[in-house]
């Protein structure tokens, strides 16, 4: 089902979320099947979207779902970086639409999780992956890609 996608000044966005556990099994499909409708449907409106944390549709758990040619789920994600190599991007949010941040974030990110079916996986992403994984793992922190900008003149209007 689709959900709305909370936006910039909700308080739920800056709360950390909690590690999903057993008693959650039950709710998992349904909110990955949120997550998904909610990302397409973002996409049909505003023809971009790639990635989407659990924390913006207002469900407060370690959940991360992806979609480039075929859907990814991060369950309890953690990040690590392999080296200190960083770059600065504009970055953008669905919660906020229309702004975009200059952040600086690590060009290679590797990413450990549970699939949907729990089972343990690891992933090395560079770049545009790299810096989509950082920002959708934020989400869980309570962070947003306004917080990490490179100073205060790095927001700007679409």
């Amino acid at each position: 089902m689709m959900r709305e996608i909370l936006k910039l000044g909700n308080p739920q966005l800056y709360e950390i979320s909690n590690k999903i556990t057993d008693a959650d099994i039950d709710y998992l499909p349904g909110w990955i099947t949120d997550l998904h409708d909610t990302l397409m449907n973002y996409r049909k409106i505003y023809g971009v979207g790639r990635a989407i944390a659990a924390p913006q549709i207002g469900v407060q758990k370690r959940l991360l779902y992806m979609f480039s040619d075929k859907p990814y789920v991060f369950i309890n994600p953690v990040i690590s970086f392999p080296d200190n190599e960083k770059y600065t991007l504009m970055d953008d949010c669905m919660s906020f639409p229309c702004l975009i941040v200059k952040v600086e974030r690590y060009k290679r990110t590797d990413i450990a999780y549970l699939d949907a079916v729990f089972h343990p996986q690891q992933i090395h992403f560079e770049g545009d992956y790299s810096e989509l994984l950082q920002h959708e793992y934020d989400h869980l922190d309570g962070i947003l890609a306004t917080m990490r900008a490179v100073d205060n003149k790095s927001l700007i209007m679409k």
